[in-house]
């Protein structure tokens, strides 16, 4: 298994004055999921190098098994710290692909091309794909084939109106993932706040929050193992 994950390289919480980035649970969990299921996993982000880290997820009370192993962990501080570009990435490489959250991609991933280009082939490809809270935005411009938006009649999930509320950020968000995919014509699930909550459709996989980043992750593991002969 060669899984692609892709991160955020945009630090600036709109007009706020703070920074923001990829929120670290949403990584570590994924990665370790991958990892101990025997995957290959390569790490990509715009800019590449050293992704910007939300600094909030390094307080105490974000802190988790994963989070607590990647500090330990040398060679994935090293992996993190030399992100590939994402521009150089091709889908043809890859058995699937993941995106973390935090803000960073609502400002990025979102609308950054090579992104676009790589999950519409991806889409095309019928090769999974994985996005967790604001990691799913990410989806915002993706067409399929026939140039409608992926989300259309699609279940999908990601961090809710009541969740960007409850961190006080909806007027500072440059759109809301929730109200967004319902316009594209997605079919917007959600869970409790702060719950773990996964949606699978098809090849596509959404959390909302992360708590959901494990439970996410494993879910691509199983499409992915689900295509072995």
């Amino acid at each position: 298994m060669n899984i692609l994950m892709v991160l955020t390289s945009h630090d600036r919480l709109g007009n706020t004055g703070q920074k923001t980035g990829f929120w670290l649970e949403e990584f570590a969990a994924p990665y370790y999921v991958f990892k101990d299921a025997g995957a290959s996993v390569t790490l990509a982000s715009p800019e590449g190098g050293q992704p910007p880290l939300d600094p909030k997820s390094e307080e105490p009370d974000a802190q988790t098994a994963a989070t607590r192993r990647f500090h330990s962990d040398d060679q994935a501080r090293q992996a993190l710290a030399h992100t590939r570009v994402l521009a150089d990435m091709r889908e043809a490489d890859f058995d699937a692909v993941f995106y973390p959250g935090g803000h960073g991609p609502l400002w990025d991933l979102a609308e950054d091309g090579h992104s676009i280009a790589l999950l519409e082939a991806f889409g095309r490809a019928a090769k999974p794909m994985g996005l967790v809270c604001h990691g799913p935005a990410a989806l915002r411009h993706v067409r399929t084939e026939d140039g409608a938006s992926l989300l259309r009649g699609r279940s999908v999930t990601g961090f809710s109106n009541t969740e960007e509320a409850a961190v006080k950020l909806g007027a500072v968000v440059p759109f809301s993932i929730e109200d967004e995919f319902r316009g594209l014509g997605g079919i917007y699930e959600k869970g409790p706040d702060w719950d773990s909550y996964v949606v699978i459709d098809g090849r596509l996989v959404t959390g909302q929050n992360p708590a959901s980043s494990d439970a996410a992750a494993r879910a691509l593991v199983r499409l992915l193992r689900d295509d072995m002969p």
